[in-house]
């Protein structure tokens, strides 16, 4: 255990890293601990404590970009960020999809505004140069001058007493010489305002803006959170501010994308090479009748484990689709063989299901028992890729129950449909009348 300030952080920032021993030495996971943890720091008044588990794909640095959700609010007013601000941090902590939620950017830097009165400070005979002189002479310290002291320079810093600048209400007790000589209490030139403001302004796509981290409840998803941060924001901000995501949501946003379009390239690319290779636009299709039976089955897969829909698991869906699709290549192109040689329509595809069990079912159990130790999360930091075998195991086990029944009932209605069958078209008339030699 070892604790440190962030780059980039405040004063009064900490950051706190907990190395675990491996899994076998202990009795609870990960997830485990810091669930414990969040449960049990909330009870620390004077900090807002933070329990964040490190991404197996880390993005940028800090304890910050491991939260799974943050979500940036931009505008090019930072008054109306402060006062939207508080509203959506209260709606967000009401929000049964998160906890511990937080903003990066905080008004908690006092700060005492003073203003000019340009036309008095003029009838008095003062500038604004010496009415900046005098404040910062007093509370910012001036370099005065120099002196020596045994062959060393030091420099003089002129400064009123701790005493006389400790509260606001002592800058209206400094007094301005003006041109005449005379003393102008700096209270009658100066309107004093106190205001808080953030010690670090933040920019995003070039517009001000304060970012929102939260961590997910327990079920709860990327996916789940970013929705409820957008509803809330669609509540709560107007038409001037613009919202974005960063850190892992923006990661999750980009590759749910990203894997959509690869999964529907795959299944492009897949029915064109299975176009050519059957010379029919027709056996394709019921070929990837084998994609939704594996998909269904990965997605319930996951729900019975308590796995969630991420990175991990979209690759895995886009594996199953080279995967499984092989079950249907064996039995379509097998049932059309032996059409080829003459039988009939259902005969063909039953005796391709027959003879095609035992190839389907040594490939599709090798490839599942393969992916197996991927499932149980086997091995060091093997949690995170738990997704994806559950994902290649289950959609594979369900597939390859259902291809059995499932392809050669497809391939019957469409070869039905557009394929008469060989022993019907071989029949002749009953009365056909007989040849008379002449």
């Amino acid at each position: 255990v070892f604790a440190r300030t962030p780059a980039g952080g405040s004063s009064n920032t900490a950051q706190v890293r907990t190395g675990l021993v491996p899994p076998d030495q202990r009795k609870r996971t990960q997830d485990q601990i810091a669930k414990y943890l969040t449960k049990n720091t909330k009870r620390f008044n004077d900090a807002r404590i933070f329990v964040v588990q490190e991404q197996t794909i880390a993005v940028g640095s800090g304890s910050k970009s491991s939260v799974p959700v943050q979500f940036v609010l931009q505008n090019t007013d930072l008054d109306k960020i402060r006062e939207a601000l508080p509203k959506f941090l209260a709606a967000a902590r009401q929000d049964p999809t998160f906890q511990n939620v937080d903003a990066n950017l905080k008004f908690n830097k006092p700060e005492v505004q003073l203003t000019f009165d340009r036309l008095k400070i003029r009838d008095l005979g003062l500038t604004t140069q010496d009415v900046v002189a005098a404040v910062q002479g007093a509370f910012g310290g001036r370099r005065m001058a120099y002196f020596l002291l045994n062959g060393r320079q030091y420099q003089v810093i002129g400064q009123v007493d701790r005493n006389s600048r400790s509260a606001p209400n002592d800058i209206s007790r400094l007094y301005v010489t003006n041109s005449r000589g005379e003393s102008i209490p700096l209270s009658s030139v100066v309107h004093q305002v106190e205001n808080s403001n953030p010690s670090t302004l933040y920019h995003f796509n070039r517009l001000k803006a304060a970012t929102l981290s939260a961590q997910l409840a327990e079920g709860k998803t990327v996916g789940d959170g970013v929705k409820a941060m957008q509803a809330i924001a669609d509540k709560i901000l107007d038409q001037s501010f613009s919202t974005a995501l960063t850190g892992s949501s923006r990661d999750f946003a980009e590759s749910s994308g990203n894997t959509a379009f690869a999964f529907m390239l795959a299944l492009v690319l897949i029915y064109l090479l299975l176009a050519a290779q059957f010379e029919s636009f027709r056996d394709p299709l019921t070929i990837l009748i084998t994609v939704p039976l594996a998909l269904a089955g990965a997605l319930l897969s996951l729900w019975l484990m308590g796995q969630t829909l991420n990175i991990f698991s979209q690759i895995g869906m886009i594996m199953l689709i080279g995967l499984v699709t092989k079950n249907g290549i064996l039995i379509v192109e097998f049932a059309n063989h032996q059409r080829d040689a003459g039988l009939p329509l259902r005969e063909a595809v039953r005796l391709a299901a027959q003879q095609r069990l035992r190839p389907i079912l040594m490939t599709s159990l090798a490839t599942a028992l393969g992916a197996l130790p991927i499932a149980l999360s086997l091995g060091a930091a093997s949690t995170s890729r738990k997704p994806l075998g559950t994902v290649i195991v289950g959609g594979i086990l369900f597939s390859l129950i259902l291809t059995l029944l499932v392809i050669p009932a497809v391939y019957t209605f469409i070869g039905k449909e557009h394929k008469p069958d060989a022993a019907d078209a071989e029949l002749t008339p009953a009365h056909e009348p007989a040849e008379v030699a002449a």
